[in-house]
């Protein structure tokens, strides 16, 4: 394994230590993080919550409903390399942020990884399509039988659960596999360099 694949693991991971520590002092300081670091559709104040909600949880069972999904698919992202993986977490990112920004009810406040965790999905799915590499075929088969019925989450189904978030990190993960090079992909430049996303 890369150092670079090594490196992307390892932030998965510290990003989900990150949020449980997050819902500890939210817990202790009564849901205050989730007020301020959380997103409220339709507010103008503070845009930099599309990148901080998926940090925060409404509880403990919210946090630890999403952990597992968000470590296994958010490390089968990291298998692409870290710089992939950071691209891929920010398109998702302000994607998800901006559909649950724009088609929440106003001032509705939401949080939580799901987005991303949809949004791995997404690019799992989609990157088997376009790298055509048997790795990826197969990750993506993987994914699909295990995570398979997480699509039906894209639809309003239960009341409090932001399908938006769901909906437009799905759509924010198809983007990035789509926009991406392909890995290995070579880019003419200047001086012969060519780099690539690894």
């Amino acid at each position: 394994m890369t150092h670079s694949r090594i490196v992307a693991i390892i932030t998965v991971a510290a990003m989900t230590v990150a949020m449980w520590a997050f819902e500890l002092f939210d817990t202790m300081l009564g849901g205050a993080l989730d007020r301020t670091f959380g997103m409220h559709a339709w507010e103008l104040d503070a845009p930099w919550t599309i990148l901080t909600a998926p940090f925060m949880h409404g509880s403990f069972a919210h946090l630890i409903s999403n952990t597992v999904p968000f470590l296994v698919l958010g490390a089968l992202v990291a298998f692409s390399g870290l710089s992939r993986f950071l691209w891929t977490t920010a398109i998702v990112a302000l994607v998800s942020g901006a559909g649950v920004w724009l088609f929440s009810t106003p001032d509705t406040l939401t949080v939580g990884s799901s987005g991303l965790v949809f949004g791995y999905f997404g690019y799992t799915v989609m990157r088997g399509l376009v790298e055509r590499k048997t790795v990826d075929i197969v990750i993506m088969i993987c994914v699909v039988i295990f995570y398979g019925t997480m699509i039906w989450g894209v639809l309003p189904q239960q009341q409090g659960i932001s399908w938006q978030a769901h909906l437009f990190g799905f759509l924010g993960g198809l983007l990035a596999a789509y926009l991406l090079p392909k890995r290995g992909e070579q880019r003419p430049v200047n001086r012969g360099y060519s780099p690539y996303l690894g």
